[in-house]
């Protein structure tokens, strides 16, 4: 990672990587201000989890790295998948079926792009 890049990761997030990645998606190549603003008026549930990350970085690349947080990007946002909760349910004839819960992990990257 270059001194124009800053990095946050939050692990274990308790949403499948699949609706994760919706989120993620959208706010790839958007300015770090208009992805907070999505974020903050996003109806999906992980929206907030994703905000705070966000946030995370945008403090990262204020402090540790020195960037000027007006011309942040988010250039990666990448969705990986966790661990999953297994977990049984009941069927018919004292059988029993599997449910497993996803979890997932996001590290989101914003970089110091030229003027504005």
């Amino acid at each position: 990672m270059s001194q124009t890049n800053a990095k946050a990761v939050l692990n274990n997030i308790r949403v499948s990587p699949r609706k994760l990645n919706l989120v993620a998606a959208a706010i790839r190549g958007m300015t770090a201000d208009k992805a907070m603003t999505y974020l903050a008026f996003s109806r999906k549930r992980v929206a907030t989890e994703v905000r705070k990350t966000l946030a995370s970085a945008i403090a990262n690349a204020e402090n540790n790295h020195g960037l000027d947080i007006d011309l942040l990007v988010v250039s990666h946002a990448y969705v990986g998948n966790g661990m999953k909760l297994r977990r049984f349910q009941a069927r018919g004839r004292g059988k029993a079926s599997s449910i497993e819960k996803p979890f997932a992990h996001l590290s989101i990257v914003v970089e110091e792009r030229g003027t504005n």
